[in-house]
């Protein structure tokens, strides 16, 4: 779902998406993947990695709980001289990067480090939470001291309209985190126990969704804002043998988009009567991601990227856009 393919080693959709269009804040990452508190997501950092694009193209990681660290000036240091070593720092960079042309794995390494740079003023504040309103915080549930773990995620929501409003390109939020060995209350995976688990889940992830959603139209951002709800599957409709949940369904599950261009209220597709398998306008992930980009302006058979003897693409050789679902032509 994030890369278009099952192996690792190929870059996110977010890659794609920044490496296509740039960033519109040179102050902070084009990119930003807001993880669980509580751990990494399936497939850890491949889900925002470059793959065999240009390194600096990888998502930055970081969240509301635990925001990135080492991004105060140093005690001692001066303003005016902060300015003055990184200029020259920059001079130098440049300097070397120049004996090396080509060298792209250098050019994202200089790069990152002058991004560093600068996210030591523009990150702290994007991350103080304290300036939003007790009505915000209300209405996400991050003021909710019953439910942590609510609380926790409802930070991460107004984190991620917080960086959409700085013009942070592409901006995923993940609910839940994968535990290796087990399931908890953390994992969506309801192999075992999918009442007891999905009715913590759902309250945690409910009202700050809702609230993101509400407060992106107010604001006027879903305008310009694509946003996109996805798994990498559904659940059976049928108990899972010798236990109290449900295996993977990857032949009938849900999708929405809404904002930027996406007809609304619509639905496309459907199920047979049992929820097991679409049957109605059957559509791929690679039709899916198809779209997206034709929403953000991209012909995703014209995006592509020479490796390793091929010009590599998001969707593959596969793909068409679901125009049905777009309400304009992009």
């Amino acid at each position: 779902m994030s890369t278009g393919y099952t192996l690792d080693g190929f870059p996110s959709m977010g890659a794609w998406t920044t490496w296509a269009l740039g960033t519109e804040n040179e102050d902070l990452p084009s990119y930003v993947a807001i993880s669980d508190p509580r751990g990494t997501p399936q497939s850890s950092v491949n889900n925002w990695g470059p793959g065999f694009l240009p390194a600096a193209y990888q998502g930055t990681e970081f969240n509301a709980v635990k925001p990135l660290r080492n991004m105060e000036v140093p005690a001692g240091v001066g303003i005016e001289e902060d300015r003055e070593t990184r200029r020259f720092l920059r001079e130098l960079n440049q300097e070397h990067r120049e004996g090396f042309p080509g060298d792209t794995d250098l050019a994202a390494r200089i790069s990152s480090y002058e991004l560093a740079a600068r996210m030591q003023l523009s990150v702290p504040e994007v991350t103080d939470l304290s300036t939003e309103s007790a009505a915000t915080l209300r209405e996400y549930g991050a003021d909710d001291s019953s439910n942590p773990l609510k609380a926790q995620f409802a930070n991460n929501c107004i984190l991620a309209r917080r960086l959409l409003e700085k013009g942070v390109r592409f901006v995923q939020l993940f609910n839940g985190a994968y535990q290796t060995g087990g399931e908890g209350v953390s994992n969506w995976d309801g192999h075992k126990h999918i009442l007891d688990q999905y009715s913590k889940h759902g309250p945690v992830l409910d009202q700050p969704c809702a609230a993101l959603l509400r407060d992106l139209k107010r604001r006027g951002m879903l305008e310009k804002t694509l946003v996109l709800w996805v798994t990498e599957f559904g659940r059976m409709p049928t108990f899972q043998k010798g236990a109290s949940g449900r295996d993977h369904n990857p032949d009938g599950f849900t999708a929405w988009m809404m904002g930027a261009g996406v007809k609304a209220p619509y639905t496309y597709g459907a199920t047979d009567e049992f929820s097991y398998r679409s049957v109605d306008k059957v559509s791929t992930v690679y039709d899916l991601h198809a779209t997206v980009l034709h929403l953000l302006g991209l012909d995703h058979t014209k995006l592509t990227y020479y490796h390793n003897g091929f010009e590599r693409r998001l969707t593959d050789v596969h793909g068409h856009v679901i125009r049905e679902v777009c309400e304009r032509e992009v």
